[in-house]
């Protein structure tokens, strides 16, 4: 990390100083995702020889099954197989991979031509600099209604942000992540989490009453104010802890310069504008597009948000949305003479990601092999029972509950599979203490979105540690985890205790949803 500061300070403060310390003495983030790969295999094969299993309700295809899950090895004729057949598979849908790549050459064009760096000269002589912070983190939760688009556009823009201000970029970078992901679940609009949970819980309130409908925006209320939450404690714990451990950034960056000590031009003003212009026209044409109730960006119901081809290529839209302003601005200033000079930039901005590509192979395989398994499923499975016996009211299974979810969220990084899992168990356990379906979603979404952060399991983890290593080329897991945990902790805390008082004033959580089974 950059000169931090040499004294003490808090207690908190040197132990996140010794979780960095030993986690980037660890090796490379390449060979630990290898190692850690290597480690799931043994413990397979150990797993599966002593029998280990869990049996549970799980919901497939709409329908509750009793399932029972048995440890597979991959130290079987079967698992070497899969080892060694799937490694291109795993690879090549990594889910971070084709959105990364397909992003950076939006991104890295509009990088190359000079159009970001001039974008940010603005953004920063226009934007207070104690709103930096908060507009940053609020962005980041508004950023998941276009599904994983924020991992890969707003955390670098984060850093970037930062830099150009003269502040520690990784601080943006953090600030943006614990917004993006961190608040995953919060949002002041419906997004596609909302319908994906929605249909599970249906699934796992069939158990007990298959007329009960669930509300997709059952979670509507709680939702808004818990991005508000996140945007204070983001802000808070960026402004007050985290950037302030980081100390001064006295790196540099090859190629770059510091954008806040740079006017303007004239020329470059004019560039803005016909970016502004061009990304207006490009935007106009995509909203014209979206109108006609036969849109091919509308699904077969004529919908245009949930699972439809315009949330399935946002990525692109955005993508295009960097790319045509970027030629715009790069034909006026100059950096873009001719066409050669944009397929220029464009192979320069995915070999910029080669180190991405490495370690996004090893992960890949790690996540892969860990779901393959299935001793995330286990593990879940066995947690959830033992807590549906331990028969506690409701606050303490409220709070145990998020605390479960956190916890089983640093093994299964994927929401709808955890939910999947969890949900036949926990929906029908406090319908019968007389609380909604809705109510258990919204505790399972409190503690799901606490801890994305923090794991390695998380898909865009290793997206986030090559982001770091831009700015810190020491960077690596045990900087991300040391910067991210006071995040990870203080959302836990607060969020479970927001949902405490609300439940305790009696609230509603969300639009034409009560807290109470039956309806009150």
């Amino acid at each position: 990390m950059s000169n931090k500061p040499e004294k003490k300070g808090s207690l908190l403060t040197r132990s996140l100083n010794g979780i960095e310390r030993v986690g980037n003495a660890l090796p490379h983030p390449v060979t630990l995702f290898a190692i850690m790969a290597l480690a799931v295999v043994v413990i397979s094969a150990i797993c599966a020889a002593m029998g280990v299993s869990a049996t549970g309700n799980l919901v497939s295809g709409g329908e509750l099954k009793e399932t029972t899950v048995t440890a597979v090895s991959l130290l079987t004729k079967e698992g070497l197989q899969y080892i060694f057949t799937g490694a291109v598979n795993n690879f090549t849908t990594y889910a971070p991979l084709g959105m990364v790549l397909v992003a950076m050459l939006g991104v890295g064009v509009a990088e190359k031509s000079g159009m970001i760096d001039t974008l940010l000269k603005n953004v920063v002589k226009s934007t207070p600099k104690q709103l930096l912070t908060p507009m940053i983190v609020f962005l980041g939760v508004m950023s998941n209604i276009a599904s994983d688009a924020g991992y890969v556009i707003l955390i670098p823009l984060g850093a970037m942000m930062f830099h150009a201000c003269g502040r520690h970029p990784i601080a943006g970078l953090a600030a943006a992540f614990a917004g993006v992901s961190g608040g995953f679940s919060a949002n002041l609009l419906v997004g596609t989490l909302d319908p994906l949970l929605g249909g599970i819980t249906q699934a796992a309130v069939a158990i007990l009453d298959p007329a009960y409908e669930v509300q997709i925006m059952g979670n509507y209320y709680f939702m808004c104010a818990s991005t508000v939450l996140i945007t204070i404690l983001g802000t808070l714990i960026t402004d007050k802890f985290v950037e302030p451990r980081l100390g001064k950034f006295e790196g540099t960056l090859e190629g770059e310069h510091d954008a806040s000590l740079t006017t303007v031009t004239d020329l470059q003003k004019k560039g803005l504008r016909n970016a502004g212009i061009a990304a207006l026209v490009f935007v106009a044409a995509v909203v014209i597009a979206c109108i006609p109730a036969d849109s091919f960006f509308r699904n077969a119901n004529g919908e245009l948000l949930g699972s439809t081809p315009l949330i399935n290529s946002l990525i692109v839209l955005i993508a295009a949305l960097f790319f045509i302003p970027a030629v715009a601005y790069g034909k006026t200033v100059g950096t873009f003479k001719n066409d050669k000079d944009i397929a220029g930039a464009m192979s320069s901005a995915m070999a910029d990601m080669g180190s991405f590509l490495a370690l996004a192979f090893v992960s890949a395989q790690f996540i892969n092999y860990f779901s393959y398994t299935k001793l995330g499923t286990i593990i879940a499975l066995s947690g959830a029972a033992a807590l549906k016996s331990a028969n506690i009211g409701l606050i303490p299974l409220i709070v145990i509950f998020v605390l479960f979810t956190a916890f089983m969220n640093l093994f299964m990084g994927s929401a709808s599979a955890k939910w999947n899992i969890m949900a036949p168990v926990f929906v029908p356990m406090f319908m019968l203490l007389g609380y909604s379906p809705e109510l258990c979603q919204l505790a399972y979404r409190v503690g799901d979105s606490c801890t994305n952060i923090i794991t390695p399991l998380m898909t865009y983890y290793a997206v986030i540690i090559i982001f770091a290593q831009k700015y810190d080329k020491k960077a690596g897991i045990g900087t991300v985890t040391a910067t991210m945990l006071p995040y990870s902790i203080c959302f836990l805390v607060c969020w479970t205790i927001m949902l405490i008082l609300w439940l305790t004033a009696g609230l509603p959580i969300g639009i034409a949803t009560s807290l109470f089974y039956p309806a009150v």
